[in-house]
């Protein structure tokens, strides 16, 4: 149906919708030309963060929608994000920003998981939330997080639709009830947390290295930073195809090489580095040694040649003829450089000057890419928009070469390599665990208490589980208190009642179960008179039993692999005198009459399973933590310094 909207079905991508509230134009034309104009205030307010940024594959981008089926016309976006997960994320925090400038707008993201915002709140859900229910519930309004509630079944709300909500029914919710639909302090948090340190995080995210490559690509580089994206994406899925053009070198020569300066994001320096490439020797691109100075300059600025050869090679050679998209000539360029100006994108800049230059050329491609998008056959491909510049903007390479003296200093690339305390306070950042006061593993292990681990496994078995899975201890704060008399009644009726049938345990409802965690707390004294005595001698039977199977278990080796309650000590002197017989018939019988130690067994079985994985992920590390506690790390089998 088309009022359910649908989710994103390509492979790493992200899709988000503005819908404007309240929409009260009944002309579409006149509805288009209002959405159009918030397009343009959009991509302008937000043009100083946005114009700079390297995507990994495509850009922010907004568009006119028309209204189809249910779902009304408004803005809409499809941003492929691929290895870069950090380009998704930065999109919810521009969604989230939009929505607390533009009031008036509520907006909607979803990428091809669905719901991504609730994966990443999982841990905060409410229980009746699930991917079968959540259609159409999640959005941003006022820089919030909403989510439209379902009315329980033993109450009716007038404004909540019993089914999955249609996105205007969706927007009339939201329009009227603004402060019922916010999503939970926790859920919020989660959020937040996860796009936390934007928009200075971008920042953060570039590595600057040099590198040793050809003068026509620092030139492409500099009018064009983003196209370095285009480039080590190329490179970085080459096929044997592509490596027939980079044979010999017909662009991209490698005599004009010079070194320069190129700014990565972080996930595309990791991809070219991280690749082992031989270059072909006719192509001319030779590597000095790995104990060179320069080396991986040179290796950077070989791969980099490569990709922009590959970019180069399929583009057409007469396709200048054929197609010219210049940005000057769209009549939305005037009124867009208009709004730069008042929302202060130069910042005071004298205008002619190079940093007026060089920001003027970043508003020209971003007005290209996100604003003034071409339709994809008269778009131009990056190997074309590569050539372009080449053949407008001349250089000279001697002129390069005396920049070389001057390059900035090049970041420092040792986030590359992760070690296991950063590794565990990323998961723990992750986690969102709060973080601890550093203390000696000494100290940590002196202080630890093993009774955390007891309780926590006691809490755990008393939940009841369902066919949808186990559910894991919350903390008290965090526990939601719901009371259903219906449902708690029905309980007792199904297992206590007056009725003579069997109760099966297959009859009893998922919901019954939600409400009522065991059926220890039973009280006796409510039953009638023959009831309380058919289940006093079923209780009886049944401890009859166990004590029989105690008696037979403890001639064999399963009794005595269980530790028992330390009994009152005897006379050494009487166990001394007793025969073969007499002393197993003792410890048997010792055996049959002691108690085991059910929380010593536990502890020391579950510290049995978490030394056997020797550090590495497994049953009893994965569910303690779930629990949220942390075992000391097991110094016993590190090996001792001799004194």
């Amino acid at each position: 149906m088309e009022e359910n909207m649908m989710l994103a079905t390509v492979e790493d991508t992200v899709e988000y919708h503005l819908f404007l509230i309240p929409d009260e134009s009944k002309d579409p034309e006149k509805h288009r030309e209002i959405l159009e104009k918030y397009i343009e205030r959009i991509m302008t307010q937000f043009a100083p963060m946005l114009a700079p940024y390297i995507w990994q594959n495509q850009p922010f981008n907004l568009k006119y929608k028309p209204s189809k089926g249910g779902v009304p016309a408004h803005m809409y976006g499809m941003t492929k994000f691929g290895d870069n997960i950090e380009d998704e994320w930065f999109i919810v925090y521009l969604i989230k920003q939009i929505t607390k400038e533009f009031p008036e707008l509520v907006a909607r993201i979803e990428d091809n998981d669905g719901e991504f915002l609730l994966i990443e709140a999982a841990d905060f859900l409410p229980k009746w939330l699930d991917p079968d229910n959540s259609a159409n519930r999640v959005f941003f309004h006022h820089g919030e997080l909403c989510i439209i509630p379902v009315p329980r079944k033993s109450e009716t709300v007038s404004w909540l639709p019993t089914a999955p909500p249609t996105i205007l029914q969706a927007l009339n919710i939201i329009s009227a009830y603004p402060e019922k639909v916010l999503a939970s302090e926790s859920i919020q948090a989660a959020v937040s947390r996860r796009i936390k340190g934007y928009p200075e995080k971008i920042q953060a995210s570039l590595h600057r290295a040099h590198c040793f490559l050809p003068a026509g690509i620092a030139v492409v580089l500099k009018q064009r930073p983003r196209l370095v994206a285009a480039a080590v994406q190329a490179f970085y899925v080459r096929d044997p195809v592509d490596l027939r053009a980079c044979r010999v070198f017909k662009t991209f020569l490698p005599e004009t090489r010079i070194m320069t300066s190129v700014t990565f994001t972080k996930c595309l320096y990791a991809q070219l580095t991280q690749q082992r490439f031989v270059p072909d020797r006719r192509s001319g691109y030779s590597l000095p040694p790995p104990s060179h100075p320069q080396y991986r300059a040179h290796e950077l600025g070989m791969k980099l040649a490569h990709g922009f050869e590959i970019l180069c090679s399929k583009c057409s050679p007469h396709f200048l003829d054929a197609k010219k998209s210049l940005v000057t000539t769209s009549p939305l360029w005037a009124s867009f450089l208009e709004s730069l100006k008042k929302n202060d994108y130069f910042k005071g800049l004298i205008e002619g000057s190079a940093q007026y230059q060089e920001r003027l050329e970043m508003a020209k491609n971003y007005f290209q890419l996100s604003v003034n998008r071409p339709e994809s056959s008269l778009a131009m491909s990056p190997g074309e928009e590569i050539l372009t510049v080449l053949q407008t903007i001349p250089f000279d390479i001697e002129e390069l070469k005396k920049e070389e003296a001057n390059l900035p200093p090049e970041d420092d690339d040792q986030w590359l390599e992760l070690s296991p305390d950063q590794l565990d306070q990323l998961l723990q950042e992750a986690a969102g665990t709060k973080e601890s006061q550093p203390i000696s593993k000494k100290e940590e292990e002196q202080n630890y208490d093993l009774t955390q681990v007891t309780e926590s496994m006691k809490a755990f078995i008393a939940k009841v589980s369902t066919h949808k899975g186990a559910e894991l201890p919350r903390e008290p704060s965090e526990a939601p208190i719901t009371f259903d008399t219906d449902s708690f009644l029905n309980y007792f009726d199904k297992i206590l009642g007056p009725k003579t049938q069997e109760s099966d345990s297959d009859d009893l409802d998922e919901e019954d179960f939600e409400y009522l965690d065991s059926d220890d707390d039973l009280d006796l004294e409510t039953q009638e008179p023959g009831e309380e005595a058919s289940l006093k001698g079923t209780l009886d039977s049944l401890k009859s039993y166990m004590a029989q199977m105690d008696q037979e278990l403890a001639h064999t080796t399963i009794g005595k692999s269980f530790t028992t309650r330390k009994q009152v000590s005897k006379d050494p002197s009487s166990q001394t005198t007793s025969n073969n017989s007499d002393e197993e018939d003792s410890g048997a019988r010792d055996s049959a009459m002691a108690t085991v130690d059910v929380d010593l067994n536990l502890v020391s079985n579950i510290l049995e399973s978490y030394s056997s994985q020797a550090g590495l992920a497994g049953p009893a590390s994965n569910l303690l933590q779930s629990m949220g506690v942390q075992l000391p790390d097991n110094s016993d089998h590190q090996p001792q310094v001799s004194q």
